[in-house]
């Protein structure tokens, strides 16, 4: 690969990076991303920005954290003046593209993108916007509950499972179009799927992959009145009393979300597999948006700081990076600058206004110390919550809350708090004067909640009347698809052909 590479972005939903300590763990049925791995630079402490949709993929985009992006929760408008790496990319010479999910909010569904060849699968108005004036009020239509834990199970089609077999035949179809040559640019496409997104449900034969697996069995779950405030805040938003929860449901559910790992596997293998048919070559990157709980200290889905919601897998095979694993805690922030970097692309312009840092010197051995900031001011939450993770330790703020600090290599399931603990008192003194630094929590948080007010004026106005939807609707020339009366038939058969003469 000569001068800027093609550059193919696989993205999955809620994949929990404990899963991925070093490509997927060895009892996952995941053979196409195992043999990613191989080839691949792996991040085993990659983070989110934010342990929600809408705000971790802006600041994916972005290489900013959601206080710069104010995609604060997942119905927050995300500004069309933030460039993102798909404007960086495109000014530089790229066709951009994207296939599936990004959950933009607001008018501005490409923010950069040249083509986006499918809908989003989630809503581009403010319907979804918490109210911190209501702590622990439930918006039932479409706040998170368990009855994706007790529904747990089997179906050959699902809402998800339509939408993944459209967004990866879409991102096929887009490769084998590239490879006819008729765009001499070189590329970036966007292949983001849903799952192993809840609920849980698997078709058959991706669910009897883990038949009698012992990973189904329930990890250790945490009464509500031992949980952390959040915590018992997410299970109340979760209406956790609603639903008596077995370690069948448990099993059930895990099992729902393995089997969908290896979804997701299969299809990122059908891509890979046309990439290379088709003979093209591609600087390859694999993410998550978040992670998932999955049961674990009784906790479902994401919206915490904790290391099953805020860990994701992160790999990236690349000309000049050679594989490895690095231990060194970084952040989804980072990709838009190290995408930058590996085409080439200046970020100068825009450089003091980004949080995140090229990844490219320190997957060729340049040590770093960065801390990974994250943040979260979404539903479950009554006040801007804010993370710190740097070296062993891990740091979580919140005006509205006890402190928590982290050893996570002595302690990697974050089970003893170590923030009252007068031994630690200068490493959590150490972190606290690391986070004043860096935040206003004051002003964060009257933001969030000016925000939060003007959506709740504007949502219910608009859907008065006349309703004008922005969610993305991909356009489809059927007058010049397939065989028209506005070409030649044998220009046309040959021009679809790839490769010619064999």
């Amino acid at each position: 690969m000569t001068g800027q590479p093609n550059i193919l972005i696989l993205m999955v939903d809620q994949l929990t990076g404990t899963l991925f300590p070093d490509g997927p763990e060895p009892w996952l049925h995941a053979p196409n991303l195992r043999a990613l791995a191989a080839r691949s630079v792996r991040f085993a402490n990659a983070y989110t920005a934010s342990p929600l949709c809408a705000p971790a993929r802006a600041s994916f985009m972005s290489g900013q954290l959601p206080r710069r992006t104010r995609v604060y929760d997942n119905a927050a408008e995300f500004a069309s003046d933030i460039p993102t790496f798909a404007h960086h990319l495109r000014r530089a010479g790229y066709q951009t593209s994207l296939s599936g999910k990004m959950h933009f909010v607001g008018p501005d569904q490409l923010h950069g993108l040249e083509e986006r060849l499918t809908t989003d699968i989630y809503p581009a108005d403010f319907g979804w916007t918490p109210d911190w004036r209501k702590p622990g009020t439930r918006i039932d239509w479409w706040y998170h509950n368990l009855g994706s834990v007790t529904g747990a199970g089997v179906a050959e089609i699902t809402n998800q499972y339509e939408y993944d077999d459209e967004v990866a035949h879409h991102a096929v179809q887009k490769l084998y179009d590239l490879s006819r040559g008729h765009d001499p640019r070189p590329w970036c496409l966007t292949v983001s799927l849903t799952h192993p997104h809840d609920p849980f449900v698997a078709r058959r034969r991706y669910w009897d992959l883990y038949e009698g697996s012992p990973h189904l069995e329930p990890p250790a779950a945490i009464p509500y009145a031992d949980q952390d405030p959040h915590s018992q805040r997410l299970m109340d938003a979760c209406d956790w009393r609603a639903f008596d929860i077995t370690d069948d449901h448990v099993r059930r559910a895990r099992r729902g979300y393995f089997a969908n790992i290896s979804y997701v596997d299969e299809k990122i293998g059908e891509i890979l597999a046309v990439l290379e048919a088709t003979r093209q070559q591609a600087a390859i990157l694999f993410l998550s948006d978040h992670g998932e709980m999955l049961g674990r200290r009784g906790l479902w889905f994401k919206m915490s700081f904790r290391e099953g919601a805020a860990r994701v897998p992160l790999m990236i095979a690349a000309p000049g990076l050679t594989p490895r694993r690095i231990d060194t805690p970084v952040s989804t922030i980072d990709v838009t600058p190290t995408l930058c970097a590996l085409a080439g692309v200046s970020m100068e312009e825009v450089m003091p206004w980004t949080d995140g840092e090229s990844l490219v010197p320190l997957a060729t051995g340049t040590p770093r110390d960065t801390p990974v900031a994250m943040e979260y001011a979404a539903e479950g939450s009554v006040a801007p919550m804010v993370a710190l993770r740097r070296g062993r330790w891990k740091y979580t703020h919140c005006p509205a809350d006890p402190d928590q600090l982290y050893d996570l290599e002595a302690d990697p399931e974050e089970a003893v708090n170590l923030a009252q603990n007068p031994a630690h008192a200068e490493t959590l003194a150490r972190f606290g004067a690391m986070a004043d630094a860096r935040w206003d929590l004051p002003a964060y948080d009257a933001e969030v909640r000016q925000s939060q007010a003007r959506r709740w004026v504007v949502y219910p106005a608009l859907r008065q009347g006349g309703y004008y939807p922005w969610d993305h609707q991909p356009l489809r020339l059927a007058s010049e698809r397939y065989m028209r009366n506005h070409m030649d038939l044998n220009v046309l058969e040959e021009e679809k052909r790839w490769p010619r003469g064999e």
